[in-house]
Formats: C-alpha cells, sequence, structure tokens
C-alpha cells in the first residue's frame, strides 16, 4: 500500500481512518475537504480541482482522503489501494450529528480555512440518501479499477479497527525484520 484512496459516505469516518492510516505508515496524507472547500465554503471551480487532483496523485506515495465522485476516476486510476466505508446510513447519520456537535462553530482539521461546522437538512437528507444515490455510481467505478488495484470493502467500525489492527501488526513485524 502506497497509494491509497479512502472512500464513503459522509460521516463514516473516512478522516478518522485516513489520519490513523498516516500515523502508522507516515504515507503523506491529503483531505479533499482541506484542498476543495476555500474560506466561507466557496469551492474549488471544476477545472481547478482537476487539476489539483492530478497534481495529488502524480506522488509516489500518498494517502488522499474523501469521495468526490465527480473526479474519483483519477485517484481510482493511480491507487493501489481502495478502502471503501461501506457503512449502514445509521452510522454515518450520528457520526455526522457527533462531528458537528464537537466541531459547531469551529473548523474542523480536515476542512478547508474559515468553513465552520454546519448542519442542515439538505446535509443530513443527502447522507440518508447516499446509499440509494451515490454508492451505486461508486461501486459501478470500483467495478472498473485495474487489476493490480486492491479494493478492501469495509462494512463496520469493528471491521475498520481490524483493518488499523493488521496495518499495525504488519508495520511492527516489518520493523524487526530489518
Amino acid at each position: 500500500m502506497q497509494r491509497i484512496i479512502v472512500i464513503g459516505p459522509s460521516g463514516a469516518g473516512k478522516s478518522t481512518l485516513a489520519r490513523e492510516l498516516h500515523r502508522l505508515t507516515s504515507i503523506p496524507l491529503v483531505h479533499l475537504d482541506h484542498a476543495f472547500w476555500h474560506p466561507h465554503w466557496q469551492e474549488t471551480n471544476r477545472d481547478e480541482w482537476r487539476r489539483v487532483q492530478e497534481n495529488m496523485v502524480a506522488g509516489s506515495t500518498w494517502i488522499i482522503d474523501g469521495t468526490y465522485g465527480s473526479t474519483l476516476e483519477i485517484r481510482l486510476r493511480a491507487a493501489d489501494t481502495v478502502l471503501f466505508l461501506d457503512f449502514p446510513r445509521r452510522i454515518c447519520l450520528w457520526r455526522a450529528v457527533k462531528r458537528w456537535a464537537r466541531y459547531r462553530g469551529t473548523t474542523r482539521p480536515d476542512m478547508g480555512e474559515d468553513c465552520p461546522e454546519k448542519m442542515d437538512r439538505e446535509f443530513l437528507r443527502w447522507i440518508w440518501r447516499w446509499n440509494q444515490n451515490e454508492r451505486p455510481q461508486v461501486m459501478e467505478k470500483l467495478g472498473g479499477v485495474s487489476l493490480g488495484t486492491q479494493v478492501v470493502r469495509i462494512r463496520t467500525p469493528r471491521q475498520a479497527a481490524r483493518f488499523l489492527q493488521s496495518v499495525e501488526e504488519a508495520q511492527e513485524n516489518s520493523g524487526r525484520m530489518r
């Protein structure tokens, strides 16, 4: 694993998993929300966003956190590992609400500068409908990844914890081998 993307619905825990993976491996980490959102929730324009991501994936090692379906194919082409947090919507909603309560009125570390945490009906509805609206397109794109790309589908928080534990054990074992 050298070029890793972490994808899934809002609230699934992508940023948390990516941060922990970065801690364990020291592979550079990029949060797409941090790159996409400018102060006061201003979006990066479409052409620039594609260029930004093409530059991101040009590196030899990275962890990129975020789904952003309209540009997912850029990252899928370059990744050697895809971690897909395919969680039930009730978990994602609960985690999104907890995140909002924790960061309300402030900007969380993985978000663009001066983008204070917010919650509204539209966002909650988007999370609720992600499995029916966004997930089918993500699954279709995952079906087209190259043969050498490892796709790890993580369906529960417990599976995520086990995955991280296996990475930690592999890191410890590789350290002993040297």
